[in-house]
């Protein structure tokens, strides 16, 4: 059985992003949600899953996101409007 792990971003109302990686997205967001993710994404209320890519490796998951960590804000702002527009939260589907 292949592991999976995920890089993802979240957003907030506002489109502050966090963004993050894990083994198990849907825990991870409802931790988010709960306020209990993390004192970033809970100060700001950055809890909507916008954007995720999946990895069988976690190496190859955190060396995604310390790409997408390097990119500037309109570079993470294309790349999930790329895929979601509307910033729907993807955890919901």
């Amino acid at each position: 059985m292949k592991s999976k792990f995920y890089t993802y971003i979240l957003a907030s109302y506002s489109r502050r992003l966090y963004i993050g990686v894990t083994r198990n997205l849907k825990q991870r967001v409802e931790q988010h949600k709960a306020g209990t993710g993390s004192k970033f994404t809970s100060r700001y209320a950055i809890k909507y899953l916008v954007y995720f890519e999946s990895f069988q490796y976690v190496d190859q998951a955190i060396q995604r996101e310390k790409q997408l960590k390097g990119l500037d804000r309109s570079k993470k702002l294309t790349l999930v409007e790329s895929v979601n527009p509307d910033y729907v939260d993807l955890v919901e589907l």
